[in-house]
């Protein structure tokens, strides 16, 4: 066992050497990893966010997520050598417990803990608002006080907390079941944008692109407080990257990692790159970008602006059927990386156990479902999401920093994918993550160092001294005394 000021390093080996009753089932195949990162990544973001990018960057917002795409293509190289060489559970926490220290480790889970239930919130908050507006256009009115949460006047929000339950169910029932749901709210997604693209880039009119970048490429605050300029707006377009991150938690459960996992991350990040490109230029083009901004719906306002309303509708409704998908995606990278913490000790260790039966982990999946849906239930959202950016963030920063380290310490490793140019693709990745992460506003980098300042109180109570492998340190140095 490997020690280092830092904490514990667990043995890269470990992923192959599990107990029996504490690994996962092996149920995924690339076209599920796939759907998975396209699932996470087409969502919230390209339906709202396209939105909050325009009021940001103006048509410049369309570099923001050409930026945010390359800082994440860096970090998918990176991750895609990692998942490969080390195919279990976790991701970004896994690979820092094994490269760097167990410390180390905890930060990263803890952060990814925050990106994850946050996202997960969001999303169901989004949701619920989409089915509210769907059943009222309809000449339904329902209880307000069972609507939103206290914050706005209400007792809780009933849909955003039914979703998310409904989600957890699912994914206790297996996670190929999920996965394969996932596919299918994948498909409708990418045909509703389809046909926005189609029906709007016809309209697209040069005069709309002028000025292009009207608030100047780097990040500053206006007379107004808000911060704008292009790399704000890649701060918080990041948002909408980070399926990917999913798919790596998947690996103990891929078929064939080696071919897989590659796949499923690099080609996940291709296509919604594509699809986030086509989407921005077809929005902004067609209709002015300070309209686009003021919308909370910019896609289906576009098309309505555009005197397409059936296909506005659609579009709303694709919504409604396929955001769940972001949330199934989320909530299950979630439980995982709860599911790898207490394998290892720094979580109470039962959380772990998986069902005989469908091979997931019920029980920290209920919890993750239950706090998901008690935030999304009686919590502002508003504030706090950009906190979810920052969480990934750091676990970007640390798994291009341990891909490096890891090409130096042990280059002999056999690496199924090995990232080209590793030190300049990882340097890159890391550089980008920093200036994003700066990018943010003050108050939201203040509530991340207060987060994490909890969780490192929790590690110096609870998780040290319960660390799987510290005890086994412990065990032998015992033996050689």
């Amino acid at each position: 066992m490997s020690r280092n000021i830092l904490g514990p390093r667990k043995p890269i080996a470990t992923g192959h050497a599990l107990e029996r009753g504490h690994t996962l089932r092996k149920t995924l195949s690339w076209p599920h990893l796939i759907a998975l990162g396209v699932g996470a990544i087409v969502g919230t973001g390209i339906y709202t966010l396209t939105g909050v990018g325009a009021d940001r960057a103006g048509p410049a917002v369309i570099l923001a997520f050409a930026i945010a795409g390359a800082v994440c293509a860096c970090a998918a190289l990176a991750y895609a050598e990692l998942a490969t060489l080390i195919p279990t559970a976790g991701s970004a926490y896994t690979y820092t417990y094994s490269v760097i220290g167990e410390a180390a480790a905890w930060i990263v889970g803890w952060s990814l803990i925050l990106e994850y239930s946050l996202a997960c919130s969001t999303v169901a908050v989004g949701w619920s608002g989409y089915l509210v507006g769907w059943i009222q256009s309809a000449g339904v009115e329902l209880p307000a006080a069972l609507l939103s949460g206290p914050h706005a006047g209400g007792l809780i929000n009933l849909p955003a907390v039914i979703v998310a339950l409904a989600v957890a169910g699912l994914l206790m029932a297996g996670t190929r079941e999920s996965a394969t749901l996932n596919i299918v709210l994948v498909v409708i997604k990418l045909t509703a944008l389809a046909a926005f693209v189609l029906l709007a880039l016809p309209f697209f009119n040069a005069d709309n692109m002028t000025p292009f970048a009207p608030y100047g490429l780097g990040s500053s605050v206006d007379e107004s407080g808000v911060t704008r300029g292009v790399m704000a707006a890649a701060a918080i377009v990041f948002f909408a990257f980070y399926g990917f991150d999913a798919v790596a938690t998947s690996a103990e459960e891929a078929k064939n990692p080696g071919r897989d996992l590659k796949i499923g991350i690099i080609g996940s990040m291709a296509v919604c790159t594509l699809i986030y490109m086509l989407v921005a230029v077809s929005a902004v083009g067609a209709v002015d970008h300070r309209q686009v901004a003021g919308s909370d719906e910019p896609l289906a306002f576009v098309l309505r602006t555009l005197q397409h309303p059936m296909a506005a509708w659609a579009v709303g409704m694709a919504a409604l059927i396929a955001l769940p998908s972001v949330i199934l995606v989320m909530m299950y990278g979630q439980s995982r990386i709860f599911f790898v913490m207490a394998r290892d000790g720094l979580l109470p260790r039962k959380l772990s156990a998986v069902s005989p039966r469908t091979g997931a982990p019920v029980l920290i999946t209920a919890i993750t479902g239950v706090c998901v849906a008690t935030v999304a239930g009686f919590f502002r959202l508003d504030e706090i999401a950009e906190l979810a950016n920052a969480g990934t963030l750091i676990a970007f920063i640390a798994v291009a920093a341990c891909m490096m380290i890891l090409r130096k310490r042990s280059p002999e490793l056999p690496r199924v994918f090995r990232c080209p140019q590793p030190y300049v693709v990882g340097s890159l990745a890391i550089l980008g993550c920093v200036y994003l992460l700066i990018s943010l506003p003050n108050h939201t980098l203040v509530r991340f160092v207060m987060w994490n300042v909890i969780g490192v109180a929790c590690y110096l109570i609870y998780g040290r001294a319960r660390s799987v492998i510290t005890g086994e340190n412990r065990r032998l140095a015992a033996e050689e005394n």
